[in-house]
Parts: C-alpha cells; structure tokens; sequence
C-alpha cells in the first residue's frame, strides 16, 4: 500500500522518477482492494501499516510519547513563567499528565521487551543503565504530576524554581535514557529483524530538474 501511494503522488524532487499515472494507479489501487477480501485481519494491518506489524514489541511505539510530552511540558512551564502566561503553565500541566501515564505505559513495555529481544552481555549493561534512568524519570514525571495536581491555584502565578528544577532533571534523565536506547539500536542492533544491506557500490542515482539530467554521485 505504501509503495502505491508513493507511485502515484506527484513526484517531489524532479520528473526523472516516472510514477505509474493516475489510471494506472486507480486500477492498482482497485486491485489492491480487491485482494483486501482475501487477506487475514493481521495481513490487512500489515499492508497498511508494515513498520508496526514488523515489530517484536511496542516498546519503540510508545517511546516517541513520553519524549515529546516532556519536552513540550518543559518549554511551555518555562515560557509561561517567564511571560506570565497562566494558560500556558495550565497546558504543560496537561502535559506533563499525559507524559506520564505514557512513561508508565513505556517502561511497562520496555521491560517486556527486555525479555524478548536477543541481547549479549555488553548490551544487557546498556539496557540495566537505560532502564535505571527511564524507571526515575518516570517516579519523578509522577511526583511532579501530583504535586501539580494538588497543588494550590496560586502555584501557576509563581516562580517555582525547584519545581523549575526538577522539571530540567527530568529532561535531563530522559536524555540520557533516549541516548541509551538509540545506541543499543544503532550501534548494537539490539531488536533490529534483519540487519542493513550493505553495498559496496551504489548505482549513480539519476533525476531530472526542469527537464534537465542531473546524476547524483
């Protein structure tokens, strides 16, 4: 399904690549749909949606939540001191609530995963460091959220600096976590099916820029 969509949109950076055209793209499209009724519920998911169905887990689904949520909870909390911007301040409330039930949700996921993906000795030191740090930073994401929580209306109208604090530290941990598992991925392949395929050397790789050739090396 993917590679259809991307044959028949327009193409972006030049005419060299030739899409199928739009009857062309209708009939695969037609066919396509058609060979839906033939498919298990679990090929239907895979054919539209092929990176989730090939995960082992969804530690690697879940983990973009947590991330983003803090960081917008931070800049929001920081600029809404600093401007004197209530709504603002209200917003990463909402944020840093949602960050952490989606941190909760992460971790819970992550040490699944831990147990299902193929890892030696060095990467299970990695994964003991990046589950230390994402296990505080999700305590600590929950203590602020209740503090927040219960804390009086007056607090939103205040500088807060060791709230202002722990927040940093939060942001802080969650680096350091992010760095962890990005390296057990990239450098280790820790989760990783199949591995690149490496080719030694690549075909020049041709398009065209207003009807002119252009060869990329």
């Amino acid at each position: 399904m993917i590679e259809l969509i991307f044959d028949v949109l327009p193409q972006i950076h030049g005419a060299g690549h030739e899409g199928i055209g739009a009857v062309k793209g209708l009939a695969a499209f037609l066919s396509f749909l058609e060979s839906l009724t033939t498919m298990s519920a679990a090929q239907i998911f895979a054919a539209f949606l092929p990176g989730i169905a090939a995960l082992n887990n969804i530690h690697p689904l879940l983990v973009h939540f947590p991330i983003s949520l803090f960081i917008v909870f931070f800049i929001s909390d920081v600029l809404g001191c600093l401007f004197n911007k209530i709504q603002w301040r209200q917003f990463a409330s909402f944020a840093l609530y949602i960050g952490a039930i989606s941190a909760i949700l992460t971790v819970a996921a992550g040490f699944q995963a831990a147990y299902s993906v193929t890892h030696n000795e060095a990467t299970h030191l990695i994964m003991l460091r990046h589950q230390s740090f994402a296990v505080t930073l999700t305590l600590l994401a929950i203590s602020l959220s209740l503090y927040r929580f219960f804390a009086d209306q007056s607090f939103l109208q205040k500088k807060t600096y060791l709230q202002f604090f722990f927040s940093a530290l939060l942001i802080l941990l969650l680096t350091f976590a992010a760095d962890l598992g990005g390296l057990m991925v990239y450098e280790y392949g820790v989760a990783v099916k199949k591995p690149a395929k490496i080719i030694s050397a690549p075909a020049p790789h041709a398009h065209t820029h207003d009807g002119r050739a252009h060869h990329a090396h």
